[in-house]
């Protein structure tokens, strides 16, 4: 089975709508994905991820499910470096996570005070317990780290969400901490994420992630990749974003 997990276009987050470059990037992504045979598709219920979602749906006939748990994962702490104001769990400082050894354990990294505080391990877990079951109803059921083959097939599964939900997805299928993915990797506007079950003996699975974050789509267009989510490459660029 093939997991494609696409991050919306560019948003005016205000708004909770796409901009006029997320309406092209949205345009260029549907071109691609409407090259796909699809067996279901599933998109937050955030419009941003809709309005995404709409062209390709548009392009293919098709429908998606609407999942409450696709939605933008929420779950705000207070920064070490900013205690006076919450969060989103995945926007801390390098020099205050980095040197916490709990953070890259998938298994610990929840354990830090901020974390515990802003109830994240609930949140995630509301996520990766509707995640299992969806892959169970598709033919892969969690056990332990792997997944048993229950149903195997080939069927493409598509995904309409956001960066920090992806991420969390992801810590999921791969094993690894979340704090790792929020923070190590940055899956751009309307970039498209695969991963391909490989089943090495009968009846045992495991996910392999294919490419990540592609936007092959935007440049066979000639449109230049946005810079939400990325913060500046230097610090004296100063027309990049900062905190």
């Amino acid at each position: 089975m093939k997991l494609v997990i696409v991050r919306h276009a560019e948003p005016d987050y205000d708004l909770d709508v796409l901009t006029e470059k997320g309406r092209r990037e949205a345009e260029y992504l549907s071109e691609r994905l409407a090259e796909i045979v699809v067996k279901d598709c599933y998109v937050s219920p955030l419009g941003r991820a809709r309005e995404t979602a709409a062209m390709t749906l548009q392009k293919t006939g098709r429908t998606a499910v609407e999942c409450e748990w696709l939605r933008e994962f929420t779950a705000p702490i207070r920064r070490p470096d900013a205690p006076g104001r919450k969060t989103i769990p995945w926007d801390w400082l390098p020099q205050d996570w980095a040197e916490d050894e709990r953070f890259y354990s998938p298994d610990r990294w929840f354990e830090h005070p901020a974390m515990q505080e802003g109830h994240v391990k609930e949140a995630y877990d509301w996520v990766i317990e509707n995640f299992d079951a969806l892959l169970e109803r598709h033919g892969y059921r969690r056990n332990g780290r792997i997944y048993q083959a229950v149903h195997p097939n080939s069927d493409t599964i598509l995904f309409f969400c956001h960066f920090g939900l992806e991420c969390v997805l992801l810590s999921r299928l791969l094993n690894t901490s979340p704090m790792v993915l929020w923070h190590h990797t940055c899956a751009l506007t309307s970039s498209v994420t695969t991963l391909v079950t490989e089943e090495r003996r009968e009846g045992t699975a495991i996910f392999r992630m294919s490419s990540f974050g592609d936007l092959s789509h935007l440049y066979a267009h000639g449109e230049p990749p946005s810079f939400a989510a990325r913060f500046r490459e230097c610090w004296t660029n100063k027309d990049e974003r900062m905190d």
